[in-house]
């Protein structure tokens, strides 16, 4: 598969609402400009919409949207669309078993945009969440939360005897047994809740027994996905533990990401789970292998399928862990997905073919027998379209945001050796950003032709500014 890459010496400039990125890869550069695109045409009435056939109620889509990208580029749109799946800001809203990820993207919101009265309130509708999840969904012989996987609402996501033979409804929740299932990417999600809780509390001086109380919520947490989803000896995590204790030996796109990001584990292990990981021709799937009732042929829709946030959530594992050459490998093949005039031909889908390449949303339910039950992969779909977003800015870019800076960890990945993004808005200031060179290694950080050691930009900091990075 060959990138499609423009080495001219007059670089392409794409003009984005605000932001611009000037690159020497039209590919990305054009890839950067839709993703962008597609969250303005999904915004209504100032709420983010989850894609052009969807509406904007699923916590976990406005939670993933503003975490990959949404806070930084349109951070009003973050806010409003935040608080909408909340209940009078008062607890999270939408379905119960993954919906503590909301933490997670507010707790990012804040590091962003500084905005200390948006904590107050998250903290107050964080904590009340927690504490009702922990009262209804912890199992207390585990250790480890209830519930299905992290977005996998539909049963095609799921292996006998969690998926129901007869039972024809696609709701993962109309298949009793999912109930008391224990996923590892809900786990990993409530374990970086945790952790940003205990953040929260301490930012907040909210007292030392409930920063106390997180962090020995969170360790508890970590001992016990790596006690019951863990196998150490092959460097591997178990899907999820069935309603009659068995772990399902397989690899979740979504867990074992989350396991990365989150440090359940790091290091060499941590590079090591992402470098071997089964990985399809355009890039990982959600659930791998097929489940015995799927196959090549008829993918189940939250199996062995490609789902762009899935691969955006990998492709950022993938960095987190050093394994640089499987987070470019990520970057490309979603850049052809979406532009691709066989595959979303310039229109980032909900859901892609892992043989073809082409848009397919999949089998659900029973679906080797009815027709009926093959569904489409929707258009305009907003979390394939920032997790383009957070490869660019996350990944290649390299923002990493703490609660007093803008730091700079960048990665310049083979056929890419110069991009800037212009008038990025960070808290007080306007940010022009450029970086020039290959790989990792910073040779030279400047602000405003100034050298900066630390290679970050302190958040206090107003007015229009230059960062120039050159890479060895």
């Amino acid at each position: 598969m060959k990138r499609v890459v423009c080495f001219l010496s007059l670089f392409i400039s794409i003009h984005a609402f605000g932001q611009q990125i000037i690159s020497n890869d039209s590919s990305v550069n054009a890839a950067f400009k839709l993703a962008l695109n597609t969250v303005d045409i999904n915004t209504r009435r100032g709420i983010l919409a989850a894609g052009g056939d969807y509406g904007g109620e699923w916590t976990r889509d406005i939670s993933i949207n503003s975490w990959n990208g949404v806070s930084l580029l349109r951070p009003e749109v973050a806010e409003s669309s935040l608080w909408s799946i909340t209940i009078n800001r008062d607890t999270i809203g939408h379905q119960y078993w993954d919906k503590i990820i909301w933490v997670i993207a507010a707790y990012n919101h804040y590091l962003i945009t500084g905005d200390k009265v948006f904590l107050k309130q998250a903290y107050k509708c964080s904590a009340n969440t927690m504490q009702a999840l922990e009262q209804q969904e912890l199992d207390s012989k585990y250790g480890l939360f209830k519930g299905p996987s992290v977005f996998n609402d539909g049963i095609a996501g799921y292996p006998e005897p969690i998926y129901e033979p007869g039972n024809n409804s696609s709701s993962v929740l109309d298949h009793k047994n999912s109930a008391y299932i224990k996923c590892l990417s809900t786990n990993c999600v409530y374990y970086g809740a945790y952790l940003a809780l205990n953040n929260i509390a301490r930012i907040l001086n909210a007292g030392t027994s409930d920063t106390n109380n997180y962090a020995q919520k969170a360790s508890d947490l970590k001992q016990n996905i790596l006690k019951y989803l863990y196998d150490k000896s092959t460097n591997s995590f178990y899907y999820l533990i069935d309603q009659n204790g068995n772990a399902f030996k397989a690899q979740e796109g979504l867990g074992i990401s989350f396991a990365v990001i989150f440090h359940v584990i790091d290091g060499e292990k941590a590079n090591q789970l992402i470098k071997n990981a089964a990985v399809s021709k355009y890039g990982i799937t959600s659930i791998y292998p097929d489940f015995p009732r799927n196959s090549k042929d008829k993918p189940g829709r939250h199996n062995n399928i490609v789902w762009p946030m899935v691969n955006g959530f990998f492709a950022k594992a993938a960095i987190a862990s050093g394994d640089y050459s499987t987070f470019a490998n990520e970057l490309y093949n979603l850049t052809h997905l979406a532009l691709d005039e066989d595959k979303g031909n310039y229109n980032f889908r909900e859901v892609y073919n892992p043989y073809t390449g082409q848009p397919d949303g999949g089998w659900q339910a029973n679906g080797n027998e009815y027709p009926e039950f093959h569904w489409e992969s929707c258009k305009l779909q907003t979390w394939s379209a920032t997790a383009y977003i957070s490869m660019v800015i996350d990944g290649i870019i390299g923002l990493r945001f703490d609660e007093s800076a803008l730091a700079f960890a960048p990665y310049l990945p083979h056929g890419i050796d110069y991009i800037e993004l212009k008038d990025l808005a960070y808290r007080n200031s306007v940010l022009d950003i450029s970086i020039k060179g290959e790989g990792k290694l910073i040779k030279t950080f400047t602000v405003d032709g100034k050298a900066s050691a630390s290679h970050s930009f302190n958040s206090l900091t107003k007015g229009k500014h230059n960062i120039a990075i050159v890479l060895r």
